[in-house]
């Protein structure tokens, strides 16, 4: 089925996001890891499987209309240098999700594709309702108990590995 070239360009540009949301959370996930933080390493190793999953279910749908994805426009990670500047860097990646998927789903209305419009808004419920919520939870956390509080919470019970 041949996909509206509007609705292509979206879900191209959703996939760059995906894509790099994807690497920033493994880079964040494997620092996390090597600095002991085991806590954050597998809840940011969980993230990074599901933004994963968000640009299989994007793939596929470019697939499905008929179009061949790019791979080769991924959108810039920010790698951040401490837990703070990590957690802030990745939530700045999900409201820039959150607002391409918004924009994404008002365009398949536009366009009357009501099957990508449906895929998009689950994407948008798992990007608003838990991986940016748990981010703004965490960075509220750090402010009301302190950096060092909070890093000695999310140590865990040890060595992943």
């Amino acid at each position: 089925m041949k996909g509206n070239a509007n609705v292509l360009t979206h879900l191209q540009k959703l996939l760059n996001s995906e894509l790099a949301a994807r690497d920033q959370y493994m880079a964040h996930s494997r620092m996390y890891k090597d600095w002991g933080l085991h806590e954050l390493y597998e809840r940011l190793n969980h993230e990074m499987e599901e933004e994963t999953e968000h640009a299989d279910a994007l793939i596929e749908r470019m697939l499905f209309l008929e179009t061949q994805p790019d791979f080769s426009q991924q959108d810039a990670v920010k790698v951040g240098s401490n837990v703070k500047e990590m957690l802030q860097n990745d939530l700045d990646v999900e409201y820039s999700v959150g607002a391409a998927l918004k924009e994404a789903i008002a365009v398949c209305e536009q366009e009357q594709d009501y099957d990508t419009r449906e895929m998009l808004v689950r994407l948008l419920d798992d990007t608003e309702m838990d991986h940016a919520y748990w981010l703004e939870k965490q960075l509220r956390l750090i402010d009301m108990v302190g950096m060092q509080n909070y890093l000695q919470s999310q140590m865990g019970k040890g060595d992943p590995t």
